[in-house]
């Protein structure tokens, strides 16, 4: 894992990087993923509409984007308090990750100025060490920060995909083996992520390509569905920021969960299905399992709550 020099916000086509980014992030997730099996089990779909996920659609798989649709926060910044508790880095350090959690979770949106500094600050640090040191630590890292802020509802999401035989996916501007161990300990099928570059089992501090950011993660999820033989119009993909429209639109199923302000006028406009558990309000366009609305309010803070209402 190297320091990061992250992306501007705007959308631009996919790069020679990002297509090496993505590329790379494919083969790093299929070498870790986990076997699925099919389950006979299915999720009801809204009244009028076929059940979706469909029960041994192996041709399908789910894509989901981690920080603010699946986990609460972005992961990085809790990677980070780790690493400082473990004395990787000094207090000026861990102040900088504070603040930087605190914005990420009461605006709810990636300021690229605060996710390029905090993963300048949590990657550069790591140069040097071994691959299976930073693992262990984050396995470390999940039980203490990160376990409890898991969406219940984008949880229940997943696990209707893998009910029904499918595999799933975390992508992730995350590095790819802190990603790993998020979807193992979820259950999920692997993780694609930034790959950062490793000899005889040592980070060098630099990239292979570019950030798994926009468009490089587009690139990634049309890289894996070629070398899983997925069909892409079958596939979902889940994600709460405008910077991931390139891969939304990619699949035949695209939802915005916990959407930022881009994204929901975006997806309102395509007729794109939505669901906030920021707050526990229904979108007027759900379409998504029932069971995904169990504990939609946990973890929500009362600032995060009045600020997206301030914003709506």
């Amino acid at each position: 894992m190297a320091a990061l020099g992250w992306l501007t916000p705007r959308r631009r086509p996919a790069t020679a990087r990002s297509v090496l980014a993505g590329e790379a992030a494919a083969e790093a997730a299929r070498k870790s993923a986990l076997p699925t099996g099919v389950e006979e089990q299915a999720a009801t779909g809204e009244a009028g509409e076929p059940p979706f996920p469909v029960a041994g659609d192996t041709r399908a798989a789910a894509f989901f984007d981690l920080d603010n649709t699946v986990m609460q926060g972005a992961a990085i910044f809790h990677f980070g308090r780790g690493l400082y508790k473990r004395k990787f880095f000094q207090r000026r350090e861990l102040t900088r990750f504070a603040w930087q959690q605190a914005w990420f979770r009461l605006a709810g949106v990636e300021d690229p100025e605060h996710m390029q500094d905090a993963r300048d600050s949590a990657l550069s640090i790591v140069k040097g060490h071994r691959v299976s040191e930073l693992m262990s630590i984050g396995e470390e890292i999940y039980d203490e920060y990160m376990a409890d802020r898991i969406w219940p509802g984008t949880r229940a999401l997943a696990q209707a995909h893998l009910d029904a035989g499918q595999k799933v996916w975390l992508v992730t501007a995350a590095p790819v083996e802190t990603a790993t161990i998020i979807a193992r300990r979820l259950g999920l099928t692997g993780a694609l992520g930034t790959v950062a570059e490793s000899v005889d089992g040592v980070y060098t501090g630099r990239l292979v390509g570019e950030p798994l950011h926009g468009p490089a993660k587009a690139e990634a999820v049309r890289a894996l569905a070629s070398a899983e033989g997925l069909d892409l119009e079958r596939c979902a993909a889940y994600s709460d920021s405008h910077n991931d429209i390139p891969m939304l639109s990619l699949v035949g199923h695209p939802y915005a969960i916990n959407p930022d302000s881009k994204l929901r006028k975006h997806a309102r406009s395509l007729d794109w299905r939505l669901r906030d558990y920021r707050t526990g309000r229904k979108a007027a366009k759900v379409g998504i399992p029932a069971a995904a609305g169990v504990g939609a309010l946990a973890g929500g803070t009362a600032a995060a709550v009045a600020l997206h209402r301030r914003r709506r």
